[in-house]
């Protein structure tokens, strides 16, 4: 469900009712939802801020309106709490930013939640010589236990998950590679901050083999013969890990396929996106 504004009539400062009364209310765009957004830029004072809130919600139900959503720079912070007091709740923030969000009907309440799932990515390198490239870490749940484990990190917002395998090896190892494929993903709760994860276990091809370890999180890096790493305690103890295994040695095995980077294009975007499937089996049907 996108809240992303659509060209409308502007609700604009002052607003006269029959003819008579003008009242003032917060400039806003209509959402593709029946809902408005107020996208406040300029500095305010609480208080004319809350005679402002309250006189357009009061304009908003009688037009109808359903969801109301508030951005508020940090800039604005102080209006928070007026926002709040009016009924407003947090629904999600960024680094310069904090999105605030109320419901004027009184059915449920049908506003999207909050980003449910982070993205993650782990990169299984392998050479001609059946080399893994394997890292241990300075922090985290790996540090101190003397795991060696494949690159792994976070998808950043925008990234596709093949540029985020790329570059999560680049970043802690410095070996430049090209992606293959999706080999598996893996599905997590309570997570981070009590949030679902998402992990693509990805295959990559090396194009360079000179080690240039990231010093800021990364203890080691190697190339590590596949059997040495299949074989550590850790991965026994964990199936994850042991599926993982047996899915890169299914692979070297060619008896397995997975999910390649298909570039697609959208109704509801300009810019293409990815679709990933085996398209082995789908060119030979072709």
């Amino acid at each position: 469900m996108s809240v992303s504004a659509s060209p409308a009539p502007l609700l604009g400062d002052r607003l006269c009712e029959n003819g008579y009364e003008c009242v003032e209310i917060l400039p806003a765009t209509n959402d593709a939802h029946g809902g408005v957004i107020v996208d406040l830029k300029e500095a305010m004072d609480s208080e004319v801020f809350a005679t402002l809130l309250r006189s357009s919600l009061l304009h908003w139900k009688k037009q109808g309106k359903d969801g109301v959503w508030i951005k508020l720079p940090i800039e604005l912070v102080n209006l928070v709490e007026t926002a709040v007091k009016e009924g407003f709740w947090y629904h999600h923030a960024e680094p310069n930013y904090l999105m605030l969000v109320y419901w004027i009907p009184k059915t449920g309440c049908t506003i999207p939640p909050n980003a449910s799932h982070s993205v993650g990515v782990g990169a299984i390198v392998l050479n001609d010589k059946k080399e893994v490239l394997v890292v241990q870490e300075k922090r985290g749940g790996f540090h101190g236990i003397g795991v060696w484990k494949i690159p792994t990190g976070v998808v950043d917002a925008g990234e596709e998950i093949f540029e985020a395998a790329i570059r999560e090896v680049k970043e802690e190892t410095g070996i430049d590679t090209e992606f293959t494929e999706v080999l598996a993903f893996r599905h997590a709760h309570n997570s981070l901050f009590g949030k679902s994860d998402l992990s693509f276990v990805c295959m990559l091809r090396p194009l360079s083999f000179d080690i240039k370890k990231q010093d800021l999180e990364i203890e080691a890096a190697q190339w590590m013969p596949f059997e040495e790493f299949a074989e550590q305690p850790f991965n026994e103890m964990h199936e994850p890990f042991k599926y993982m295994i047996e899915l890169c040695l299914a692979k070297v095995e060619n008896v397995y396929d997975g999910f390649s980077p298909r570039p697609v294009s959208s109704y509801f975007v300009e810019e293409l996106n990815c679709l990933y499937l085996n398209s082995h089996d789908l060119d030979k049907t072709s």
